[in-house]
């Protein structure tokens, strides 16, 4: 029986299931998005984010450790040269999985797995949105209650302008009459230069 193993074992023996992660991951490096499976995507992304977490130091055990898992020197220097500063602030969750749909001959759901700092894209939407945050219920409450006292404040405030607004618009009335008589005026003197 297998009661709490969670590892996806991808239908692979060990050996091939750990090379292929290792080449998927560099794949994932060099390029920084790979289309896979749902399936190894996430299977790639427990592999590959403590890979990326152990990048941040760089020291010689750090790199031989790394290279131990992804056993290719072009995949390390560039993740430790490259991908490593960019990620630096962030902590944790440096891949991205995108579903696309599904697959023509078997119908396995498709999806991008991608590096979260090399997507410009998103990089441009994620900032408008994070100017919103996320709170409990309880804050709704809270925030209903100070909108109501605001609310009544604005009342209050309200009441007094619409006092001096009448008193104001007594002038703005006799102001069209002017204009009207300015413009009746107009109008007279170009029919006096017509009859001329």
């Amino acid at each position: 029986m297998r009661h709490g193993k969670k590892i996806n074992h991808l239908s692979r023996q060990a050996p091939h299931r750990k090379a292929m992660l290792a080449n998927m991951a560099c794949s994932l490096i060099q390029h920084k998005r790979v289309s896979t499976t749902v399936a190894k995507a996430k299977a790639l992304q427990k592999y590959i984010e403590p890979i990326i977490t152990k990048s941040k130091t760089d020291s010689t055990h750090s790199r031989r450790v790394v290279f131990s898992y992804l056993k290719s020197k072009e995949a390390v220097t560039e993740l430790f040269r490259e991908v490593s500063t960019k990620v630096m602030e962030r902590p944790g969750g440096y891949t991205r999985i995108l579903k696309t749909g599904f697959r023509l001959g078997d119908n396995a759901q498709m999806c991008f797995i991608e590096l979260v700092d090399y997507n410009e894209n998103m990089l441009k939407d994620g900032g408008a949105k994070k100017s919103s945050s996320r709170r409990r219920r309880g804050g709704a409450k809270k925030a209903a209650e100070t909108t109501t006292t605001e609310a009544k404040v604005e009342e209050t405030v309200v009441e007094e302008p619409k006092k001096v607004e009448d008193v104001v618009e007594e002038p703005k009335a006799e102001e069209p009459k002017a204009a009207k008589e300015e413009d009746t005026t107009k109008e007279d003197k170009k029919e006096d230069e017509k009859k001329d």
